[in-house]
C-alpha cells in the first residue's frame, strides 16, 4: 500500500508481473486512472494483435508504482514489504 502524506489518499502500489495487463490489456491502467497509458496500450494491442500486452505486462506495475513515488506517495506497509518493494523498484 502507498499513502500520500499530504492528502491521506491510499493506493495500491504493485511490483512484478501484471497478470491483469496481460489478460485485459489497457483496462487495468484505465481503472487505475492512467487514461493515456491505458489508451496507448489498447491502440498498440490492436496493431500488434496483443503481442504488446505480453511485453507491457512485464513493465507496467513497476512503471505505475514508480510514478506514484514520484508523485509524493510513500510506502505504508510493514518494513519488510517496504524494503522488498524498494529493492524491486531500485529505490534506495
Amino acid at each position: 500500500m502507498m499513502r500520500h502524506p499530504q492528502t491521506g489518499l491510499v493506493k495500491k502500489g504493485l511490483v512484478g508481473f501484471s497478470w491483469t495487463t496481460l489478460f485485459f490489456g489497457g483496462f487495468p491502467a484505465l481503472f487505475r486512472g492512467d487514461i493515456v497509458i491505458g489508451l496507448v496500450t489498447m491502440v498498440l494491442s490492436f496493431f500488434t494483435l496483443g503481442i504488446s500486452n505480453i511485453i507491457w505486462a512485464f513493465m507496467y506495475n513497476k512503471q505505475y508504482t514508480t510514478r506514484l513515488v514520484e508523485g509524493g506517495y510513500v510506502f505504508a506497509d510493514g518494513e519488510a514489504l517496504n524494503a522488498l518493494a524498494r529493492s524491486k523498484l531500485g529505490i534506495a
